[in-house]
């Protein structure tokens, strides 16, 4: 519809503006909630008075718990910190180092519900899957990962890569067990691992379950070394066979790319590994060619940085998915500890806030000594079933 005028015009703009605005908005609902309130019968009025006495006590339970939590969580980072600068210095780290005390948990009231406000829905955050992986990699690169013809397959390529790399069996078959539950195919999912109709809750992908920022990252680390060993082998193919390994090298070189495009740090590779570019890069880890080279560095990693670090044996396969698990630095820091503090120091010290609260068992095996145990026995389950009988069985 079009103005009659330039006034009517900025008149009615104005108009929307000032009925749009916030604080209209709120006035607005406050009179409304009045005249509901004045027609309302009386056990919906009381209803409401019981409402904002719970309301009242409620925010303030989560205020209190909001500042004890966040001076906690301050705590754990100021200590992990002045660790770190420690070990810098060639100082000697102390028990007195870490948080000894376990994380604050909310014990408050549950936020009451408004009676004159129904039930809003839950909302919950999509999490990209597969299918989703590879129809960004066909629309931003035009890559069409060669998937394996069977999970079979894709193990006997990811065991030749782990093994070349210097990983042991026990290594292999166990942070497989551990991650992939045991039974896992090459592109199992968190969240999917039992009903592949289910919801995914992360990007976690694959044997070691990397996130798509893991995928970015090695990509941006390693995906020239990768490139070079796809040179090697099509160099060896009959030249028929060649062009499609060309091409898949060229289009690695341009994830490579964007890859970099970045400063590398982990929070720079998060923002693009949530783009579409980003969602592609990770569909790498479904290809038979490229896949078990991005499973394998991220454990070669960890192991290349346990090394650096003086870390001299060979990391046990529990050690090593500390590693896997809560980063390559905290992961070092948990393993190398005394024997003797591991029953007191809290698995929270290795975790940031919101990554302790999304992992149930960390929560539960609190100290870190506990957290081995169950890490080696969850192992021993899951190295029972079949997909890690099958893997093993591939490995020498």
């Amino acid at each position: 519809m079009g103005c009659g005028s330039r006034t009517y015009c900025s008149l009615y703009l104005l108009a929307v503006c000032v009925v749009s605005s916030p604080a209209v908005l709120r006035a607005q609902s406050a009179i409304v909630q009045s005249a509901q309130m004045a027609v309302a019968p009386p056990d919906l009025a009381a209803a409401m008075v019981q409402y904002r006495h719970a309301l009242e006590i409620y925010t303030a339970a989560r205020a209190n718990y909001a500042a004890v939590s966040g001076a906690y969580w301050n705590s754990i980072s100021d200590k992990r910190h002045l660790r770190n600068t420690k070990r810098a210095n060639g100082e000697t780290i102390s028990i007195e180092d870490y948080v000894l005390d376990q994380p604050p948990v909310y014990t408050g009231p549950v936020k009451p519900r408004n009676p004159l406000k129904p039930e809003a829905p839950s909302t919950r955050i999509y999490v990209p899957v597969v299918a989703d992986f590879l129809a960004a990699a066909q629309r931003e690169f035009k890559f069409d990962p060669r998937l394996p013809q069977s999970d079979g397959e894709f193990k006997r390529a990811y065991a030749k890569v782990a093994q070349a790399a210097g990983l042991t069996k026990d290594q292999i078959v166990r942070i497989y067990g551990f991650e992939a539950t045991g039974n896992g195919s090459y592109d199992v999912e968190a969240g999917l691992e039992y009903n592949k109709h289910g919801r995914a809750i992360t990007t976690a992908l694959g044997y070691n379950q990397l996130l798509a920022t893991n995928s970015v990252e090695i990509i941006a680390e390693d995906g020239t070394n990768f490139i070079k060993e796809l040179r090697a082998t099509a160099a060896q193919l009959p030249d028929d066979q060649k062009p499609v390994l060309q091409s898949k090298i060229e289009i690695v070189r341009k994830m490579v790319a964007f890859s970099t495009s970045v400063p590398d740090a982990w929070d720079q590779h998060e923002i693009l590994a949530g783009t579409q570019k980003g969602l592609a890069v990770h569909a790498l880890n479904l290809d038979v060619d490229i896949g078990p080279l991005l499973q394998t560095q991220k454990l070669l990693d960890s192991v290349i940085f346990a090394r650096r670090k003086g870390f001299a044996v060979t990391l046990r396969a529990a050690e090593l998915e500390m590693m896997n698990l809560t980063g390559d630095g905290n992961g070092f820091d948990m393993i190398t500890m005394p024997l003797s503090w591991r029953d007191r120091v809290p698995t929270a010290n290795f975790f940031r806030q919101s990554g302790y609260e999304d992992n149930p068992v960390a929560r539960r095996n609190n100290v870190v000594s506990k957290l081995l145990a169950a890490t080696d026995a969850q192992m021993d389950e899951e190295a029972k079933k079949p997909g890690a009988r099958e893997l093993a069985a591939v490995l020498h």
